[in-house]
């Protein structure tokens, strides 16, 4: 099946691969994807992306780079949604995330729930991803920064609410398998890994792998967590008030990708040791 990839000048998509964040966009290209360059906030470039396309993979968002989330997250999406239906896509497959509402107070949420409502609107038929926690972005932030400054991890207390991270690794084996399977058409699915865990295991699981207790602070529902990413404050203190459990095993057995561990994740995220 021939791929194309939609990349973007100056992107620090290859800067965040050597930091295990994102995939080179040269082994896409090694792998034989065809490359075409444009931006989601350049809503001519998507239509040339688009066309000829029967299926489109949206992963794009702020997190990692900037965080216009309105400009990326939801203008950029509205674009390439509208794009995707003028050329004629055939099937639309959304990343979106586990608790997006339009009414969402966080704007990544927010942006993430309205395009929802517009790809069940478009009259393309629609596949949203959607997944909880990742691993690699979640505990590299709130685990692996204070780890390397040398400093306590802080979490919203008291920590002990299970949480369903998932590798992002496995929501990509998902996205591909969705391609072009009319079972999964006009449908939203909720992606987890093979069990749920309280942040407080997640940091003693760290501290095995490198050998040593991690110190935790705790702070208040609503309190700021230093060193982390701000916008990524208020969402801790959403996640330890609510909790998220995914059960995917019936999932894991109709699209036969099994979950990778969270202890595997966490070992190739902070090397070796004996893990959960």
């Amino acid at each position: 099946m021939p791929v194309r990839v939609l990349l973007r000048e100056a992107s620090p998509a290859a800067e965040m691969a050597r930091q295990g964040m994102a995939t080179d966009p040269q082994t896409l290209l090694d792998a034989g994807a065809e490359p075409v360059y444009g931006d989601l906030r350049d809503p001519p470039s998507l239509e040339v992306a688009c066309r000829d396309v029967e299926t489109v993979i949206s992963t794009a968002n702020a997190t990692l780079r900037d965080g216009d989330f309105e400009a990326v997250d939801l203008n950029g999406t509205q674009s390439l949604v509208a794009a995707a239906k003028i050329a004629g896509v055939t099937q639309f497959v959304y990343l979106s995330a586990l608790g997006a509402n339009p009414d969402h107070p966080h704007p990544l949420y927010a942006a993430k729930g309205q395009c929802e409502l517009d790809l069940k609107a478009g009259g393309m038929a629609y596949t949203i991803l959607l997944p909880s926690l990742f691993t690699e972005i979640w505990v590299g932030a709130v685990v692996g920064i204070p780890l390397q400054a040398r400093a306590p991890v802080t979490l919203v207390k008291p920590g002990t609410r299970p949480q369903a991270f998932v590798s992002f690794r496995d929501v990509a084996e998902y996205a591909v398998r969705f391609v072009g399977n009319p079972a999964v058409f006009d449908r939203s699915i909720p992606i987890g890994g093979e069990k749920s865990y309280s942040w407080n295991e997640v940091v003693a699981a760290v501290g095995r792998i490198v050998g040593q207790e991690l110190p935790i602070d705790y702070v208040e529902p609503g309190d700021a967590v230093p060193l982390i990413p701000a916008d990524m404050g208020p969402v801790l203190t959403g996640l330890e008030l609510t909790g998220s459990v995914i059960d995917m095993a019936e999932t894991s057995k109709t699209f036969g990708i099994e979950p990778t561990s969270l202890e595997v994740t966490l070992k190739q995220m902070f090397g070796g040791g004996e893990g959960m």
